[in-house]
């Protein structure tokens, strides 16, 4: 048993009979403190404030308000302002990734659970590479879903897992969804799934009743659930 393990509050041998396990990307396949979507949000912001003529705090209001309302703040500001998706992508991901280092650990547990793996995020398919690339895993999945896949619409929308879903052949009862966002994981939680809250460096705080466990320390949960399966 792992300290995450106790920190979930749950039995790892649940892990039993997926077949496919999927994980959101950024702050959940690499710690936040490394600070690469918190400098993509940083982009965001000044995207937001460029196009909408808000500053300051203003700006970032409106940014989070769009980000609530509608998923993301990209789809907020293309129902608001038709914006052009493709611009505000390249421009939001033009991010340093250098505090990204090959991952070894993280690596060594995905090679590790048994089926596919796959990303499902509401970033893009070139985020997904160079970020990848980075943490040297690349070659540990499958297959990735990107927000141009998803037709621009978001998670939580259940037709956004529903579409991935039917790419890849996805059966949800056989299926994990890993996430650091408590609101995706209710409709992947609802049709099924295993739902993993995936808080990084962050202190220890309630689960969720969207989450079937959490972790703060996704290597070592993933080796765990590794462990559990082959013993």
């Amino acid at each position: 048993m792992t300290e995450d393990t106790s920190l979930a509050g749950g039995d790892l041998s649940a892990f039993a009979g997926v077949r496919d396990w999927v994980f959101d990307l950024d702050d959940t396949l690499y710690p936040p403190e490394s600070g690469v979507f918190k400098a993509v949000i940083s982009r965001i912001r000044a995207y937001t404030a460029r196009v909408t003529g808000a500053s300051g705090e203003d700006a970032v209001a409106l940014q989070k308000s769009y980000a609530a309302r509608y998923g993301t703040t990209l789809r907020g500001l293309m129902e608001e302002h038709g914006v052009d998706p493709v611009a505000f992508l390249a421009d939001v991901h033009a991010v340093d990734r250098s505090a990204l280092a090959p991952d070894a650990g993280l690596s060594d547990a995905l090679s590790r659970l048994p089926g596919r793996k796959f990303i499902l995020t509401s970033g893009t398919h070139a985020h997904v590479g160079e970020t990848l690339r980075r943490l040297a895993i690349a070659d540990r999945f499958d297959g990735v879903f990107d927000i141009v896949d998803a037709g621009y619409l978001p998670k939580p929308a259940e037709a956004t897992y529903a579409a991935f879903f039917d790419r890849f052949g996805v059966e949800p009862a056989t299926a994990a969804m890993f996430e650091d966002s408590p609101r995706n994981l209710a409709v992947p939680r609802a049709l099924g799934m295993r739902t993993v809250l995936v808080i990084g460096g962050q202190a220890p705080r309630p689960m969720p009743p969207v989450s079937d466990f959490v972790t703060a320390n996704l290597p070592s949960f993933l080796a765990g659930i590794a462990d559990a399966l082959s013993g």
